[in-house]
C-alpha cells in the first residue's frame, strides 16, 4: 500500500492589508493602486517619460477593463461575450517617498503580457496573467522628483482563455521599500519536522539578499493568538539557512478550528533592525493513503470541494475581498470543506481567507501546456473554435510560473495539493496513443475516434509531468503534487499518473475500482465531478476515494453558451453569491447540520434536473406539481397550511431526494424532515405571493471602514411581505453621501443589457448592490426603487480608515 505522509507547518499573509510586507517577506510595503491613467489603445510611446496622458481617464486599481465593455454577439462567447485588446496604465509620483536603499514595485496579477517601464526603462515583462511578479525600480528611480510607471498590457489575443479572464491590472500592486540587506522574494519558508500532541518541531528556511560585508544574525519569534512568545531562536545570519523552533502542545490549524500563530522574523546587525517580517503560521498534518484517502491532523476527513474561477460576476476581476470572503463563508455553509482554483493562482487574500475560514485548497498552475486548447467563440462546442492561448510561452516561462506559485503559495495551511495542469490529456485534442484502438480487456471499440499516428505523441505528457513536478518539489516537498486527467485510460500509459504522487480523475468515476485494482499504490480522488447524485455514491462509498471538486462552487462569467449567455451555470451558488436550488441539493449530501429544502416544477415536464428545483409555489390551480425535497433527515412529509398532502417518504438512495406529485393550490408549502425515532429535525416553507408591493432591502454592514465594499440584498415583495420569486422588476440604485456603485448583480446568466449603470432588473425577485465607502467620513444612504412599487433605502456609517495609504479605491460603475 502506498501511503504519502507529511508534517506541515506554514506561514501565511496577515490578513490586515497593513502587514503586506509578507507576501513578498521583505521590506516596507504600502498599496500604490491610486492615481493611475489608463488608455484602452496601444498608445506610441506611452513608456515615455514626456508621453502626453493628460486625455487618458483617471482609474484606480485594481481595475479590469473588459467587464465595462459592452456585452456584444460579435465578442467571444468563451470570454463571456466581453471585449478585451491592448491597454495602457501610467501613474506619476515622486521619488521622496523612497529614502531607503532599495524601492521595488509588486504586482500581484496582471492579464496579460504586461510590460512594465519606469521612466522609460523596461524593468520587465511577464506573459502569465495569473502570476505575482516583483521589478527592482532602483536604478532607475528618480529619488529627487518626478517619475513615470508605465504599464502595457496586451490582451490582443481576445479570445486566449476557455472562461472569462478579465483584462488590466486587476488585482493589488504595492511598493516595498528595504534596505540593501534584507529578506529574499518569498525567502521564508517553514516545514515541521514532526508535530504530537506535546511538541511541534519546525523548521524554517530563510534566504537573505545583499549579506555581502555584513555581520549580522537573524531572530525568530513564534508568539500565539494572544501575542505571547511560545518559541524563539536565532543564528549568524547567512544568505540560505535553516533553523528550528520548538512547540510545545502545539495548537493544531483545522477546518474547524483555523488557529493561527504569527512569527516574526528579523535581521539585526549591531542592535539594528536591517529587515522585518511578520507573518501567521498554521500547524497541522496531512497524511494521504491509496487504501484509506486523507487524514488531516490524523483524523479521516472526506474532501467535499468545489471548483472556482476567479471572477466576480458584474465586478468582473476584480474580486474584492469582502466578496471572496462572503462566497467562501456561503460554500461552507452547505458542507464545502475544499477549494480548487480552477485552473490558475489565485489572489493572495483568497489564500489568506482560506487559512482564515478552514478551508483546504488544490492550488492549481496551468489549463494547458505546449498545446492550446479550443476556445469557443460562438457559443459552448458550437462551430470553429479559436486556438489561441498561453502555449507560445509554455517553455519558457512555465517552469518560473511554476516555482513562482509554490513560493509564494507555500507558507498557507489551507493549501495541501499542487496541482501542475487541469485535462492537459484529452485524447486526440491533440494527443494520441494506440491504447485509443482498444486494449482488448476494459474496452474494444476504439475511443475518441480511435489512434491518431499524425498527433503529437501522447508521451510527452508524462515527460512535461515530470518535469513539472521536479520543479514543485524543488522549492515545498510538504504537500503532494497532483494534476487532473481528462484521459486516464491514455495517460495511464504515458507515465503521467507516476510523474505526481496524488491522482486526479475528471468525471471518470467508472475508472474508481477498476484502476484501484490495477494500480493499488494510486492515490485516486475526483478532481472535477458534476452535480449528479451519482458521482457523489461513488466518492461517498469508497474509503479510497478521499474526495470530489464539484464543477461548479459559483456560476462564473465565459464559456458561455449560444447568445444570450453571459457565462457558465453549473454553479451551487448565482452570480451574486446566492444558494441555488443544487447547492441545497449538495448541502443535503454534505453537511452535517440538519438540512431541508423544497423546489417545485410541474410535473409534465421531463427536461429539469431534480437537483435544479426551485422554491417557487405560484402556479395554475389544479396542476399537477412535482414537489422535491432534498434533505439529510431519514423521511419526510409534505404540508400545504398545516395540512399533510404528502405522506411520509423515506431517503430514496437511489435518487437522493424525496418527491410528491400534488395538484396545486395557493398557501404555505412545508416539508418537515424527522429522524429515524420519528423526531422533528428540520423544515423548509415556501409561500404563494401575490403581485409585487415593495422592495425591501438589507446591507451586510451598518458601520464600515472608508474604501469598505458593501453588500445590498434587495428583495421584491407583496403586500404580506412574501417574496415575489417571479419578480424581475426594473430597480433602479442611487446613492446620496461618500460612496459609489461598483455594480448591480441579479444573477440572471441570460440577461445581456448593460451592467456599466445604476438601473438593472431583478431575478427570481431578488439583486444585489455592491457600494464602496469613499475616502471620506459620513453617512451613506442607499436608495432603491421602481415603477409602481414602494421603494426603500438603507443606511450606512463610514469611518475613516487611519491608514489611508492602505485604502483600495475601485472606480465606479456610473
Amino acid at each position: 500500500m502506498k501511503r504519502f505522509f507529511l508534517y506541515l507547518l506554514t506561514a501565511i499573509a496577515v490578513l490586515n492589508a497593513a502587514e503586506a510586507a509578507a507576501q513578498v517577506s521583505f521590506g516596507e510595503s504600502a498599496l500604490f493602486n491610486d492615481g493611475w491613467k489608463f488608455v484602452q489603445s496601444d498608445a506610441e510611446g506611452a513608456s515615455l517619460v514626456d508621453y502626453d496622458d493628460s486625455r487618458w481617464s483617471a482609474v484606480s486599481l485594481p481595475h479590469d477593463w473588459s467587464v465595462k465593455g459592452v456585452l456584444s454577439p460579435d465578442n467571444a462567447s468563451c470570454t463571456g461575450f466581453l471585449p478585451a485588446g491592448i491597454g495602457w496604465y501610467r501613474k506619476h509620483f515622486s521619488g521622496r517617498q523612497f529614502s531607503s536603499e532599495k524601492a521595488y514595485i509588486y504586482f500581484e496579477g496582471v492579464y496579460n503580457r504586461s510590460s512594465v517601464y519606469l521612466n522609460g526603462h523596461l524593468l520587465g515583462s511577464r506573459p502569465s496573467g495569473y502570476n505575482s511578479f516583483m521589478y527592482d525600480m532602483t536604478p532607475y528611480l528618480n529619488r529627487t522628483g518626478d517619475n513615470v510607471l508605465a504599464v502595457r498590457v496586451d490582451h490582443s489575443r481576445i479570445a486566449d482563455s476557455r472562461w472569462y479572464s478579465g483584462s488590466g491590472i486587476y488585482r493589488n500592486v504595492w511598493t516595498v521599500k528595504a534596505g540593501n540587506t534584507h529578506f529574499a522574494q518569498w525567502g521564508v519558508g517553514y516545514e515541521s519536522v514532526s508535530v504530537t500532541g506535546k511538541q511541534a518541531v519546525i523548521r524554517v528556511d530563510a534566504a537573505i539578499e545583499g549579506l555581502s560585508g555584513v555581520n549580522a544574525k537573524i531572530e525568530l519569534a513564534l508568539k500565539d493568538d494572544k501575542g505571547v512568545v511560545v518559541s524563539r531562536t536565532s543564528a549568524r545570519a547567512m544568505d540560505s539557512q535553516v533553523l528550528e523552533l520548538k512547540v510545545r502542545t502545539p495548537h493544531r490549524w483545522d477546518l474547524d478550528d483555523p488557529y493561527l500563530y504569527t512569527l516574526e522574523a528579523s535581521i539585526i546587525s549591531s542592535g539594528k533592525v536591517l529587515d522585518k517580517t511578520e507573518v501567521s503560521v498554521g500547524i497541522r498534518t496531512l497524511e494521504f493513503s491509496a487504501d484509506h484517502g486523507f487524514a488531516l491532523n490524523g483524523r479521516c476527513v472526506k474532501v467535499k470541494g468545489v471548483c472556482l474561477h476567479h471572477d466576480a460576476g458584474v465586478l468582473g476581476a476584480v474580486a474584492p475581498e469582502k466578496f471572496i470572503e462572503t462566497r467562501l463563508r456561503t460554500l461552507k455553509s452547505i458542507g464545502a470543506n475544499a477549494v480548487r482554483t480552477s485552473h490558475n493562482p489565485q489572489a493572495p487574500v483568497f489564500y489568506d481567507l482560506c487559512d482564515r475560514l478552514g478551508m483546504l485548497v488544490m492550488d492549481e498552475a496551468f489549463d494547458e501546456w505546449e498545446f492550446n486548447k479550443k476556445k469557443w467563440v460562438e457559443g459552448w462546442n458550437v462551430g470553429k473554435p479559436s486556438m489561441d492561448g498561453t502555449a507560445d510561452y509554455f517553455e519558457e516561462w512555465s517552469e518560473r510560473d511554476v516555482a513562482d506559485m509554490v513560493r509564494r503559495d507555500r507558507n498557507h495551511p489551507s493549501i495541501f495539493l499542487w496541482s501542475i495542469g487541469n485535462e492537459v490529456d484529452y485524447p486526440n485534442d491533440p494527443y494520441s496513443h494506440p491504447i485509443l484502438n482498444g486494449d482488448g480487456i476494459d474496452f474494444t471499440q476504439p475511443m475518441s475516434g480511435g489512434y491518431r499516428p499524425s498527433a503529437p505523441d501522447a508521451m510527452r505528457i508524462g515527460a512535461i509531468a515530470r518535469r513539472l513536478a521536479g520543479v514543485v518539489r524543488s522549492v515545498d516537498t510538504s504537500r503532494p503534487v497532483t494534476g487532473a486527467l481528462a484521459g486516464v485510460v491514455m495517460s495511464n500509459q504515458t507515465g503521467y499518473p507516476e510523474a505526481v504522487d496524488v491522482v486526479g480523475y475528471n468525471y471518470t468515476e467508472s475508472r474508481y475500482d477498476k484502476d484501484h485494482a490495477r494500480y493499488p499504490e494510486r492515490i485516486i480522488y475526483g478532481s472535477e465531478n458534476s452535480s449528479d447524485y451519482a458521482a457523489w455514491k461513488a466518492f461517498r462509498d469508497r474509503d479510497f476515494i478521499f474526495g470530489q471538486f464539484i464543477w461548479t462552487g459559483a456560476d462564473y462569467l465565459g464559456e458561455s453558451n449560444e447568445w444570450p449567455s453571459r457565462g457558465f451555470y453549473s454553479g451551487l451558488l448565482d452570480l451574486a453569491n446566492n444558494i441555488k436550488p443544487r447547492g441545497h441539493f449538495r448541502a443535503a449530501l454534505w453537511s452535517e447540520d440538519p438540512v431541508c429544502y423544497i423546489g417545485t416544477y410541474p410535473a409534465s415536464k421531463r427536461d429539469v434536473r431534480v437537483y435544479d428545483a426551485w422554491d417557487t409555489w405560484n402556479y395554475t390551480d389544479g396542476q399537477m406539481i412535482r414537489v422535491v425535497c432534498y434533505t439529510n433527515a431519514a423521511k419526510a412529509h409534505l404540508l400545504l397550511d398545516g395540512k399533510v398532502i404528502g405522506e411520509m417518504q423515506p431517503f430514496n438512495d437511489e435518487t437522493g431526494i424525496i418527491g410528491w406529485d400534488v395538484p396545486y393550490s395557493a398557501g404555505t408549502l412545508k416539508a418537515e424532515g424527522f429522524d429515524e425515532a420519528g423526531n422533528k429535525v428540520s423544515e423548509y416553507e415556501i409561500r404563494s405571493s401575490v403581485r409585487p408591493a415593495a422592495l425591501v432591502a438589507h446591507a451586510d454592514a451598518s458601520d464600515v471602514n472608508s474604501g469598505e465594499l458593501i453588500q445590498i440584498q434587495v428583495d421584491i415583495v407583496d403586500d404580506f411581505g412574501n417574496l415575489v420569486t417571479l419578480g424581475d422588476n426594473e430597480i433602479t440604485c442611487t446613492i446620496d453621501g461618500p460612496a459609489t456603485l461598483l455594480g448591480l448583480e441579479a444573477g440572471n446568466n441570460t440577461d445581456m443589457t448593460s451592467y456599466t449603470d445604476n438601473v438593472h432588473r431583478a431575478y427570481r425577485g431578488r439583486i444585489k448592490a455592491y457600494v464602496e465607502a469613499g475616502r471620506n467620513p459620513g453617512k451613506i444612504t442607499v436608495k432603491f426603487t421602481s415603477p409602481l412599487i414602494k421603494g426603500t433605502e438603507v443606511e450606512i456609517n463610514s469611518h475613516r480608515y487611519t491608514r489611508t495609504e492602505d485604502i483600495v479605491l475601485s472606480d465606479p460603475i456610473i
